[in-house]
C-alpha cells in the first residue's frame, strides 16, 4: 500500500472535500458507527467549526434491529456527536424483517428513514461515507449482474433521491485513510461483523479485491474505470436527450400526456443504445410496476427491431395493432407506423 493511502486526512483536505456544501442550510450525516461514517462526522464537524457561517449538522444513526450491539453503537455515536457539537438522532427500523433479501431491504429502509429525518431537520442534503473501496465493490457487483453503461458508472458524487440530494464527499478517499484519520485523533469506532460475513455478496467481493489488485485491478483502478464509464454515460445521455427533442419536433413525442408516441421509422434510424434508452425512459415514465429491467427492455427492443425489418406483406392485414407487449406496467404497441407507450391496464387481483 502506498504511503499516501495511510496518511490521515488534513483539515485542508476536509475543506476541499466538503466545499461544495458550505452554503447548504443543513446537512444530514448518515453515521452508523463504523470507521467510514465516524470519520465523516469528525471531518465535517472540524470543517464546520472553521467556517464563519457553516451549515447545521445533524448526525443520524439507523438501528435496523438486526444485531444486539446496534443500540450500544448508536449510543456511542450520540456521545461522540455531542462532544463534536453535532446534533444526533437515532431512528429504528421497526416491524417484521424479511427472511430473504435482508441487505437490500435494510438499505431501502435506511434511506427512507434518512430522508424522513432530513425533511424534519430542514436538511437539503444527505451525506454518506461511501469510499473509493465501496465504489470498486459496487462496480464489481454491477458488472457481475450484467448492468449496462449507466449501472457500471457506479455511484455519483451527487444524486437525487426522494427529492433530496444524496452526496458522497469521500468517494475519492480510501478506507485506510479514514481509519488513519481516526487513529490519529484517538477516536474509536464500531466493528460490524456482517461486513465480513460471506453469506452476503459484498463481503465475498471484498475478499476478491486483493487477488484483483495483484493483477492491477485495485480499488483505485476500478474506481477510475467507474469514473470513465460515468463520463461516457453522461455523453450518451446528452445524445438521448437530443434524440427525444428530434422525435418531438416530428410531432410524435408527447412527454406530458397520458402516452408517448414515437414515429417508428425515425425511431428505427437511431443508434441501438439511444433507442434502448428512449424506450426505457418511456416505460419507466408510464409504467406502474417499478423500474424496468434492462434485459427485458433489450428483449422488447429486439422484438421492435425484428418487426420493423419484417416485410409488410408478412404481417396480418386485418390487424390494426401489429405488436403489443406489456412490460413493468407499461403497454407498448406498434400500429400504422407509430410506437405507443402508455400505462397498462391494472391487473385484476384474484
Amino acid at each position: 500500500m502506498r504511503d499516501e493511502e495511510r496518511s490521515p486526512i488534513s483539515a485542508s483536505d476536509a475543506k476541499q472535500l466538503l466545499a461544495d456544501w458550505k452554503h447548504a442550510p443543513a446537512l444530514l450525516l448518515a453515521v452508523s458507527g463504523g470507521p467510514d461514517s465516524v470519520a465523516l462526522m469528525w471531518l465535517a464537524a472540524r470543517w464546520r467549526r472553521a467556517l464563519s457561517r457553516g451549515p447545521k449538522l445533524i448526525a443520524v444513526t439507523i438501528d435496523h434491529g438486526l444485531r444486539p450491539e446496534a443500540a450500544r453503537e448508536a449510543r456511542d455515536v450520540k456521545a461522540l456527536a455531542k462532544s463534536l457539537d453535532v446534533e444526533h438522532r437515532t431512528m429504528r427500523w421497526n416491524g417484521a424483517k424479511p427472511k430473504t433479501g435482508v441487505p437490500a431491504a435494510a438499505r431501502a429502509e435506511r434511506y427512507r428513514l434518512l430522508a424522513q429525518a432530513a425533511r424534519s431537520a430542514g436538511a437539503t442534503h444527505i451525506l454518506t461515507a461511501h469510499t473509493r473501496d465501496d465504489q470498486a465493490e459496487t462496480l464489481l457487483m454491477r458488472l457481475f449482474r450484467g448492468s449496462g453503461l449507466a449501472g457500471l458508472s457506479a455511484m455519483a458524487r451527487e444524486s437525487e433521491r426522494d427529492g433530496l440530494i444524496l452526496a458522497r464527499p469521500l468517494l475519492s478517499i480510501s478506507k485506510s485513510r479514514l481509519v488513519a484519520t481516526l487513529h490519529k485523533a484517538k477516536i474509536g469506532f464500531a466493528d460490524d461483523p456482517t461486513n465480513r460475513d460471506t453469506a452476503f455478496t459484498r463481503p465475498r467481493l471484498r475478499e476478491l479485491l486483493p487477488l484483483l489488485a495483484a493483477e492491477g485491478g485495485d480499488a483505485r483502478s476500478l474506481a477510475r474505470l467507474a469514473a470513465r464509464l460515468a463520463r461516457a454515460n453522461a455523453a450518451v445521455e446528452v445524445l438521448a436527450d437530443g434524440a427525444e427533442r428530434y422525435l418531438a419536433l416530428k410531432g410524435n413525442a408527447r412527454p406530458h400526456e397520458a402516452a408517448r408516441e414515437l414515429d417508428a421509422t425515425a425511431f428505427a434510424a437511431l443508434p441501438e443504445e439511444i433507442r434502448l434508452r428512449l424506450l426505457m425512459r418511456a416505460i419507466n415514465r408510464f409504467g406502474h410496476e417499478g423500474p424496468a429491467e434492462l434485459g427485458k427492455v433489450e428483449a422488447l427492443l429486439a422484438q421492435l427491431d425484428s418487426f420493423a425489418k419484417s416485410p409488410e406483406k408478412s404481417r396480418p392485414r386485418h390487424a390494426r395493432i401489429r405488436l403489443k407487449q406489456t412490460l413493468a406496467g407499461a403497454l407498448v404497441s406498434v400500429s400504422q407506423g407509430t410506437i405507443r407507450i402508455e400505462p397498462a391496464p391494472l391487473r385484476r387481483r384474484s
